[in-house]
């Protein structure tokens, strides 16, 4: 065993070198020899998602790299841990996207039902958590803006506290942070309905510790948090600058990760860009694995209205759908809200949904968004978009060309198309100094006038942003 240990140590060392570092770790780290028979290798992963995920994407590769360590050729076989039971949920069914509606009641024993008009709640020693029935993983449409983030969120559901722990989902509003995190206690609490799974928010936690003081019931209070197997905190910015809160949250967090239990934790921003947030809790969030949930792009947002149609039973032509997805594109929430008003629209007017409907319906919501100010988080995102960046690698140290160029066509923008003084735009790429900032427009400007490309890259990013 020693041997083979030895060996799958090399090719792992050798998979590091060539592929990216969170690939890396997200994929390939996890993996471990079980056994051989002849020059069949068994490999354990951590769970179903990345099992699937690794035979698609790395198995040529592993054996590639199996050969030239050998000069053997080999077969990989992928085996679960024996305590997951393999999923029947993913399978040709097509995952669809739903807004919340009414809540689901998880009991705690009898039978679960998996019809979505249905009501329960999830109870674990008398404290009750909400989950919302329409918010599972069957419901999430995948893309390339959070596939990330959902193949995250899957493999803490299948495996908690073996996999990433804790899981720090972040983004926008109406990106599907909540929508991940119910589907986590869903998924995590059908397949052991013993586990506890609280879902809170942290204003609720805040309310929950206020009360608890002002009752001197700190002990209970202690218990429903420190006592579970899965804690889900939305919204943590919140806990910004309340100082009580994060002192409690601080140790509460100690607690459950010392218990090997499960934390998942979201916010809008990632924990270095959270205002007034005690160091030590942020060095916490981001001892297990950081993931951003960007906006839709403009296939996914098909996607969604597609299944929201599907699933609301709403005729609407393919293209009144593309017209929807191509005008609204800041977050899912807006999105389905313009096809209900479609809906809507059409419904009152007795008329079927075309696209002539739709421009009706949504003159006054396209017409506003067109009206938006141009803000550097909009330049920011739109840039890093483009290069297939995360907004925070443009406001980090690094200087590989990768990311030093899109950075200094940000600042180029930012300049262009904002009042904001050279300063403050350096800080907003990460506390640079104002004479970073000039030299980044002069060299983009210079660069310009002698390359086309870069001529209409530029334009086409503009046009980007004239459209959020």
């Amino acid at each position: 065993m020693d041997q083979l240990s030895n060996l799958w140590d090399e090719v792992l060392a050798i998979m590091a070198s060539e592929v990216a570092k969170s690939s890396f770790e997200t994929w390939l780290k996890q993996t471990e020899p079980i056994r051989a028979e002849g020059f069949t290798l068994y490999i354990q992963v951590p769970n179903e998602f990345t099992r699937d995920w690794v035979e698609a994407r790395y198995a040529l590769a592993l054996k590639k790299t199996l050969r030239h360590l050998t000069n053997q050729d080999w077969d990989l076989r992928f085996e679960l841990p024996a305590h997951i039971k393999p999923s029947v949920r993913h399978g040709n069914t097509e995952p669809t996207h739903s807004t919340l509606s009414n809540q689901q009641i998880i009991e705690p024993s009898g039978t679960v039902s998996h019809t979505e008009n249905k009501t329960t709640t999830l109870e674990t020693n008398n404290y009750q958590t909400i989950l919302n029935p329409k918010y599972t993983f069957n419901t999430f449409v995948v893309g390339n803006s959070n596939r990330f983030a959902h193949a995250a969120a899957l493999a803490v559901a299948e495996a908690p506290s073996k996999a990433y722990n804790p899981l720090f989902l972040y983004g926008g509003v109406g990106l599907g942070k909540t929508h991940l995190m119910h589907a986590i206690g869903h998924y995590a609490w059908e397949q052991n309905k013993d586990i506890r799974v609280i879902y809170v928010t942290s204003e609720s936690f805040t309310n929950d510790l206020i009360n608890a003081i002002g009752k001197k019931s700190m002990v209970e209070f202690r218990a429903k948090y420190r006592n579970a197997d899965i804690l889900l905190i939305d919204d943590i910015q919140f806990v910004a600058g309340k100082e009580s809160t994060q002192e409690e949250f601080f140790h509460t967090f100690n607690a459950l990760y010392e218990a090997n239990k499960q934390l998942i934790i979201s916010s809008d921003r990632p924990p270095k860009e959270i205002p007034t947030l005690e160091e030590r809790l942020r060095s916490r969030f981001e001892w297990g694995l950081t993931t951003d949930i960007q906006p839709p792009d403009l296939e996914t947002r098909i996607a969604i209205l597609r299944a929201k149609a599907q699933s609301e039973n709403i005729v609407a032509a393919p293209e009144v759908l593309s017209y929807i997805a191509n005008h609204i594109q800041s977050n899912i929430r807006e999105l389905e809200g313009a096809l209900v008003r479609v809906v809507a629209f059409a419904s009152l007017n007795k008329t079927p949904i075309t696209i002539d409907v739709a421009k009706e319906a949504l003159k006054d919501i396209i017409g506003s968004q067109k009206q938006k100010p141009i803000t550097v988080e909009l330049i920011q995102q739109a840039v890093a978009a483009h290069y297939g960046l995360k907004v925070a690698e443009m406001k980090s140290k690094k200087r590989t060309r990768s990311i030093a160029f899109p950075r200094q066509i940000a600042m180029y923008l930012t300049r262009e198309l904002t009042d904001l003084s050279l300063p403050k735009i350096g800080e907003e790429f990460g506390g640079r100094d104002h004479t970073t900032v000039i030299h980044a427009y002069d060299k983009i400007k210079e660069e310009m006038n002698s390359d086309p490309s870069l001529q209409l890259t530029i334009k086409e990013i503009i046009d980007i942003i004239h459209r959020q």
